[in-house]
């Protein structure tokens, strides 16, 4: 099967959510509401039920942590030359950063889901819990710099990373893991569907969130973004991957990541912090409509 075909699951789910939503149905403050629900809840359900069951000792958690932070601070670096020789206003290049650097983890977990089962699962799970941390302290370094706004209660946004529900989550299911926990057949049966739930609907809430207006001013800083985030990214995730020698299962699981589209959140940090929000809906509508097309072609091309 191709890639392209097995990969269409995940995108018909996505394009569900945005024609539910375009309908309205079930109702205008449902999606809002079902993607915190699946955030905090069916996501972590989610990867506490795969970790904890997943087999030992397949995680190579030394080059899995080696090879997310040479990539995200290589891609860190080309992104600010970029600024140096094109001098975007702040505002613009934060924009432009996390469109660069961010990815859509229902999105990954989805396609690996569908490309390679559950046996690839723990090693994306454990890639995540290391990039969701570093990628959030980036964003808050490049918004201190760049963002048109006076970054106030560091604490308060350090600590949402370490509560961050999916690095808990994480952190729960390896714990459980390696201590060789298994759950009862009744704490099981109600995991697993909660489990079950969590992708499908994670992908409708993505496409719920698509905005296509927005992509009426795309611009030249939303062609930049996703030209490095969806082509440049996993080229540079290839050479690390060869640098290092990583095995066939950590290979797969960083190119997939890194052909990602940018997250939904993105749009909220921008609002926060001073960036250019409008700028970051056209980048995370524009890529998730984008990654449709390049995930299937890099992955092709890549592994």
């Amino acid at each position: 099967m191709s890639v392209s075909v097995a990969l269409i699951p995940v995108f018909a789910l996505i394009m569900l959510g945005y024609l539910l939503r375009r309908i309205n149905f079930p109702g205008h403050t449902f999606w809002s509401q079902a993607e915190k629900f699946t955030y905090f809840l069916l996501f972590p359900a989610m990867l506490i039920y795969k970790l904890t069951n997943a087999e030992r000792g397949g995680v190579q958690l030394a080059d899995i942590a080696l090879i997310v932070v040479l990539f995200l601070l290589s891609v860190s670096a080309l992104l600010i030359i970029a600024q140096k020789l094109l001098k975007w206003p702040g505002a613009i290049f934060t924009s432009i950063y996390q469109g660069g650097i961010r990815f859509n983890s229902y999105v990954g977990l989805a396609a690996i889901s569908e490309l390679f089962g559950d046996a690839y699962l723990p090693s994306a799970a454990v890639a995540m819990a290391i990039m969701i941390p570093l990628i959030n302290l980036l964003c808050i370094l490049v918004f201190s710099v760049w963002g048109e706004k006076e970054i106030k209660g560091l604490s308060g946004v350090l600590k949402a990373i370490v509560t961050n529900p999916l690095i808990v989550a994480c952190v729960i299911g390896i714990s459980l893991n390696m201590a060789g926990v298994r759950f009862y057949s009744v704490v099981e049966g109600m995991i697993k569907p909660l489990s079950q739930l969590a992708l499908p609907m994670g992908l409708m809430a993505v496409g719920a969130g698509l905005n296509l207006k927005s992509l009426r001013g795309a611009s030249m800083p939303f062609v930049v973004s996703s030209f490095i985030k969806l082509l440049v990214f996993p080229v540079i995730s290839l050479l690390i991957l060869r640098l290092v020698g990583a095995d066939l299962v950590t290979s797969t699981v960083v190119i997939l990541l890194s052909c990602l589209p940018t997250a939904s959140s993105s749009y909220i940090l921008a609002r926060q912090l001073g960036g250019d929000a409008d700028l970051m809906a056209t980048i995370v509508s524009g890529q998730t409509l984008l990654a449709i097309v390049t995930i299937p072609f890099m992955v092709t091309l890549l592994l």
